[in-house]
């Protein structure tokens, strides 16, 4: 029986070694079952992905030894290839940023096995080693960007020779560029200097330009010639016209286009995006990020799903009464008034995070995790959402906007009244919205997405909540209350409460938590989507599919809204929300 999974790869002979001097390779393997000697007593180790802790010994029982004729290329940082021989590896120490990729791997049999083929594809090939970062003065570069480079510095992940080239219209030196990343980080983490600071920061380089002046973003690209991550740290409004300037610059190829969210303000534009994107940038050269989709507990909805057998038979109408989504938040918009006042909840959160978390839990089973099944599953569950007509927007949303109020014993002024925002707008900081997906699976599940600002506490959860019993064997004195399932996104948790008997009476039940925390181990999201990046693995990028059918389940319910359907209800700053919203939990 052949078993297929993502894995992580390293190969020597026996020899213990630090992981910083590794660099992990990621695989498709097809592992035949069974267990077959290598002649040289060499091995190949597989462990899941993102699992090591420590070095690697090749000699533990968990190592799987292959008999195999092996053709193998070494890429060192992107450039001159050279071969291998199976009896070198032993030698062999692995630099930071190398990557072994397999060509072919054939076992010929071996007493007591039968030949046959082993597949193993590759899945990244070498690090791009050069980041250039447009916008690179503002703070999603010294509040994010730079602190997830340090931390995969720190993990020995990126190349010794990795480079960041920073744009901006600033007119600042290389040097005011590092201060003011290193103030900005100090202001928003607790990181302190280290070895990683300092040697990031010498491979750190500044240059003022327009990031849409094409004569001006020539000169200073124009040395780069092996491929490049450029990173679009810009207000959105300037995507399009900094899109069209790096068309007419060509990039080396293979360089990959970073986006962050929100990708358009409305189906027309992001279709409008998407089109000048693909007029000079394959699809699979372009990342459109959401971070949460880095997060441990967000992925681990895969592994969760689709590795226990004791949940998927009731992952359906059957048994579940409905599914909530929520990202409620005792943060006000102060510090980001500007851009929330243009923007909203449903654009600043359904529209991409919470309807990215609506189609993990909605999606069919997988029958192999690559980049392509997963995405395509999403989109497939996204186009199922059924759109709401002008009618079922009214009954099933809520819009609202926090007024005065105090959060923690601290006063808070009304959102009309923070800096930068225009109460003509009528923007939102509040907005709920019930959705239903039109399949098998799910037919007449509601499934409930809130986000809020402002609120009385922080709820940040997927919440699966099953269907009573149908039948009460303990009399009508003790109600069960139905079973919940809560995915916890900060702080990672997971938890299932069921009922049990309570001590000394059989008719009364008791309610307990089967739950865990996870532990903040591995690189948190914005390293792990920027590794990602790094080794052009898009699994967990925005295809352009994606975000065109996001744009098409909100759409309709902005529409309404625009044109005063749903009332705008103000709700005190500290409180569970507008009147009318679900205040379940």
């Amino acid at each position: 029986m052949l078993q297929s999974e993502w894995a992580t790869c390293s190969m020597f002979k026996g020899n213990r070694m630090p992981k910083k001097s590794l660099s992990w390779i990621d695989v498709t393997v097809a592992l035949w079952e069974g267990m077959v000697p290598w002649p040289d007593n060499s091995s190949l180790r597989i462990t899941r992905t993102r699992d090591l802790e420590g070095g690697v010994d090749c000699r533990r029982m968990d190592a799987i030894p292959l008999s195999v004729s092996l053709g193998l290329s070494r890429v060192i940082a992107g450039r001159d290839t050279e071969s291998i021989k199976p009896d070198e590896l032993g030698e062999h120490r692995m630099q930071r940023g190398e990557r072994i990729l397999f060509k072919t791997v054939t076992h010929p049999g071996a007493a007591g096995h039968s030949s046959g083929r082993w597949k193993i594809e590759e899945r990244k090939g070498s690090m791009i080693n050069t980041i250039v970062i447009l916008g690179a003065s503002g703070d999603l570069t010294a509040r994010f960007l730079f602190p997830a480079i340090l931390r995969l510095h720190e993990d020995g992940n990126l190349p010794e020779d990795f480079r960041i080239v920073g744009i901006a219209r600033n007119d600042w030196n290389t040097e005011k560029f590092r201060r003011h990343v290193e103030e900005k980080m100090a202001e928003s983490t607790s990181r302190k200097a280290s070895s990683s600071c300092e040697a990031i920061f010498a491979n750190t380089e500044y240059h003022q330009s327009d990031v849409t002046d094409h004569d001006h973003l020539a000169q200073v690209l124009d040395s780069i010639t092996d491929p490049v991550v450029v990173y679009l740290a810009l207000p959105p409004s300037l995507f399009k016209p900094t899109v069209k300037t790096l068309a007419a610059l060509k990039l080396p190829k293979g360089s990959k286009l970073v986006l962050e969210k929100p990708f358009g303000t409305d189906l027309a534009s992001a279709q409008e995006l998407n089109n000048l994107l693909h007029a000079s940038f394959p699809e699979r050269d372009v990342f459109r990020l959401d971070h949460f989709l880095g997060k441990q507990t967000v992925q681990n909805i895969l592994g969760f799903r689709f590795t226990n057998r004791v949940f998927e038979p009731l992952w359906n109408s059957q048994h579940i009464e409905r599914v909530e989504i929520i990202w409620d938040e005792t943060l006000t918009a102060s510090g980001r008034a500007s851009f929330y006042d243009a923007t909203g909840a449903v654009r600043d959160m359904i529209q991409n995070h919470l309807l990215q978390l609506l189609a993990l839990i909605g999606m069919e089973p997988l029958h192999q995790l690559n980049e392509r099944t997963l995405r395509d599953h999403k989109v497939e569950v996204l186009q199922a959402v059924r759109r709401l007509s002008p009618e079922e927007v009214v009954r099933q949303t809520v819009r609202g906007r926090y007024g005065h109020g105090t959060i923690d014993g601290q006063d808070i002024v009304s959102y009309t009244e923070e800096k930068d925002v225009d109460p003509k707008r009528k923007t939102e900081t509040f907005a709920q919205v019930g959705l239903s997906i039109d399949n098998w699976r799910w037919a007449g599940v509601p499934f409930l997405l809130r986000t809020g600002k402002a609120l009385g506490r922080d709820r940040r959860e997927i919440a699966i909540r099953f269907k009573a019993v149908p039948h009460l064997a303990f009399g009508q004195q003790s109600q069960p209350k139905p079973n919940v399932l809560k995915i916890e996104l900060n702080p990672e948790r997971i938890g299932l409460s069921i009922n049990v008997n309570e001590a000394g009476d059989l008719f009364d039940l008791d309610r307990i938590e089967l739950d865990h925390t996870f532990k903040s181990t591995g690189l948190p999201p914005y390293s792990r989507l920027l590794l990602d990046v790094l080794e052009g693995d898009p699994m967990f990028s925005i295809r352009d599919d994606e975000a065109e059918e996001s744009w098409r389940i909100v759409e309709p319910i902005l529409t309404v809204w625009d044109k005063g359907g749903v009332p705008l209800a103000e709700y005190p700053a500290g409180s569970d929300g507008p009147a009318d919203s679900d205040h379940a939990g």
